[in-house]
């Protein structure tokens, strides 16, 4: 016969599970935990009676009961979060169990090197912190980084971006500017853990697209980061595609993805066209000021992005995907990119599939990258 976890034990993994977002409610803890919806209303009881948890009002019914949010009581301690960009980064102060409260951007250069920026943006995120006087301190810091993350290491894998970055101990020089625990995520996985918990109810699975400069995609199965092997799941910028011809990429190899349906792909060929474009941002401002050739360059990288999702969305089948980044703001881009994967994909694959844009906006990755410092700083205290 199974055995259940001992009493302390489900509570502090119910604790876990509350804190870091991944379960908000009787029937999500059950779902999580394999439990009983008894055996977890008599765990989620307890924790109430010793003031650990509150319960809010009735929310909206998906069928049967209203579920009642649960939220860890007490907690007076703050996050840290960094989205780091190719040019800026935005930096968000997230209070523990709760939400955003208070944002900031900076310009940074990657080529300066992994001290130098990590540093500045350390800095600039303390500085942040001070500025909202708040009345708790700082518990933990989390950075998404533009390429390959090897978590464990918190090291950057092959930044085709970030030359002279590989190999350095990340979590360490943030740690060493802000003097707080620290993890490394890579941006699309954060955007998509952020934007994955930021529905109810919630797919099971989903893929989170992040179309901005580059490509990339976040995959999580069961409220899980899915990496792979080698830990570059959802790495799709650099996808042959025929339309990319031999086409050079960042990368070093030809005829990827990324060069016809990012920004910086879009930048390139309206230069080739005779237009003045230095980056994603003018790509944008064309195609809102109905610029025909700019628009028909977007639909078009649309339509290559929902080529390569097609085959995602075939073989993953997920309950979702959620488009995010500066491009998914533009209409052409985002109705390409539906009508492609419902054209292409299997009928069974899109039958319940849903195609949503980013309710977070820029927010996403802060959001995401908070929800790891959270799991790391319980799993800590469980521990």
């Amino acid at each position: 016969m199974s055995r259940h976890p001992s009493a302390t034990a489900a509570e502090n993994r119910i604790l876990m599970l509350i804190g870091s977002g991944r379960a908000r409610s009787r029937r999500e803890l059950a779902e999580s935990l394999g439990l009983s919806p008894s055996t977890i209303s008599q765990h989620v009881q307890a924790l109430i009676t010793r003031e650990l948890v509150s319960e809010g009002p009735a929310g909206a019914s998906s069928g049967g009961r209203r579920p009642r949010e649960l939220r860890l009581i007490g907690g007076t301690g703050y996050i840290g979060a960094i989205d780091l960009g190719g040019g800026h980064a935005r930096l968000g102060i997230v209070r523990r169990g709760g939400g955003v409260v208070g944002t900031g951007e900076l310009p940074v250069d990657l080529r300066s090197g992994a001290e130098a920026v990590l540093a500045d943006v350390g800095r600039a995120l303390r500085t942040l912190f001070d500025s909202l006087g708040l009345d708790g301190s700082l518990a933990g810091a989390g950075i998404a980084l533009p390429g390959p993350v090897d978590v464990r290491n918190r090291t950057v894998e092959s930044p085709s971006r970030m030359p002279g970055w590989t190999d350095r101990d990340l979590g360490a020089l943030l740690e060493q500017t802000l003097d707080v625990p620290a993890v490394v995520e890579n941006d699309a996985n954060a955007m998509g853990l952020g934007e994955h918990f930021a529905r109810s109810p919630r797919a099971r699975h989903s893929v989170t697209v992040k179309a901005g400069t580059a490509i990339g995609s976040g995959v999580v199965v069961d409220g899980q980061v899915y990496r792979g092997a080698g830990g570059a799941a959802g790495d799709i910028t650099h996808t042959r595609v025929a339309a990319a011809a031999e086409t050079p990429c960042s990368c070093g190899n030809l005829g990827c993805l990324e060069t016809v349906a990012s920004g910086a792909g879009l930048v390139r060929l309206l230069r080739e066209k005779g237009y003045d474009a230095s980056g994603t941002a003018d790509v944008l401002r064309l195609v809102r000021d109905a610029d025909p050739i700019a628009t028909t360059l977007t639909r078009t990288a649309g339509r290559h992005l929902g080529e390569v999702l097609c085959a995602v969305v075939n073989f993953f089948n997920p309950g979702a995907v959620y488009l995010g980044g500066a491009l998914s703001t533009l209409e052409p881009y985002v109705s390409a990119i539906r009508s492609q994967i419902y054209e292409g994909a299997h009928p069974l694959m899109t039958r319940d599939l849903v195609i949503e844009p980013s309710v977070l906006g820029a927010d996403a990755n802060i959001v995401g990258v908070a929800r790891l410092v959270e799991e790391a700083l319980l799993r800590d205290t469980v521990a």
